[in-house]
């Protein structure tokens, strides 16, 4: 009302005016988009600069909390959330205590720059690797728990109460090594081998059972987000080859589930031809089989570096 009150004389063009009015609905269509945090900080001008940053980290928070397929525009939207629909109705169904998590937890983490390996960093008081042990032992289809860790911080597991039984295996000199310890580590008669970082405390579990189901189905799945950013393949001397379709790219995450007989001819293979790997589903890809990718969430990020500590924090506090 108090902009009506201002409003000059119509002297100018109506075109304009409509304009303006376009804008200020988009401008209350954005803010009615934005999550609700006890404040309508949208209503008024932040009144300084720590104000005008937290609500920019907001912002930042809200887009990495939506999930994958929303981010999408119209059609597409809708086109993937049909092919969700097709693989619910067509996955096959996974068993109670069918499921063998290897949790890898090994790793040095020489990125974050720490004393310790990142994994057994404190995020909110907790070390980040029992995220995801809680989380896993809380899904009737995990039946154990594999944890590939130095003897040395297996106390950090062992002190952690769940109600699945806990296993553990060393960790090897390479990644593909300590999925291989862990693989051999997890029981006889289970369906599925479940491999998931425990740098990534952020595991959406719907998303990990859709995975399994996925797994169950076509023997090896794993969990994936669309590729946001341009990505271009280089010559040795730097200069830019050719640039990617992103359409076409997807970023590998955790879990990454495979049926264990199929994990273990893979191994067989990888090993006869001394292949190196950097994820479990291209020990698949080697042996021409099918791995199908389950879509994700980008909440579900990999703590590497310290700036990736601050963004779980403060997604972990607004779950």
């Amino acid at each position: 009302t108090q902009s009506h009150a201002r409003r000059r004389p119509r002297t100018r063009p109506r075109g304009r005016t409509r304009t303006r009015s376009r804008a200020s609905s988009s401008a209350q269509h954005i803010a009615v988009c934005l999550p609700a945090s006890g404040s309508r900080a949208s209503d008024r001008r932040p009144s300084s600069l720590s104000e005008k940053k937290t609500n920019t980290m907001a912002a930042v928070s809200a887009s990495l909390v939506t999930p994958a397929r929303s981010l999408f525009a119209g059609s597409r939207r809708r086109a993937t959330t049909g092919r969700r629909a097709m693989r619910c109705v067509a996955a096959a169904a996974v068993e109670k205590d069918s499921v063998s998590l290897v949790l890898l937890a090994g790793g040095v983490g020489k990125r974050m720059g720490a004393d310790m390996p990142k994994q057994y960093l404190p995020l909110l008081g907790t070390p980040i690797a029992l995220y995801s042990l809680k989380k896993f032992a809380e899904m009737e289809e995990v039946g154990e728990i594999v944890v590939v860790c130095d003897p040395s911080y297996r106390d950090v597991f062992e002190e952690c109460e769940v109600s699945k039984p806990v296993v553990f295996a060393l960790p090897g000199k390479e990644r593909q090594d300590s999925v291989f310890n862990g693989l051999s580590a997890v029981r006889e008669g289970a369906a599925l081998a479940a491999i998931h970082d425990s740098a990534r405390p952020l595991v959406d579990l719907k998303d990990a059972a859709r995975c399994f189901a996925d797994a169950m189905e076509h023997g090896a799945a794993v969990l994936a987000v669309p590729c946001k950013a341009t990505v271009k393949e280089a010559n040795p001397d730097l200069s830019i080859a050719k640039t990617l379709d992103r359409s076409k790219l997807w970023e590998m995450q955790t879990p990454q589930v495979i049926k264990p007989d199929l994990l273990k001819r893979g191994f067989e293979l990888v090993n006869e031809k001394g292949y190196e790997v950097t994820d479990d589903v291209s020990i698949v890809e080697f042996m021409g089989e099918r791995v199908q990718i389950t879509e994700g969430s980008y909440v579900n990020i990999k703590v590497t570096t310290p700036e990736d500590m601050f963004i779980a924090e403060r997604l972990l506090t607004e779950q």
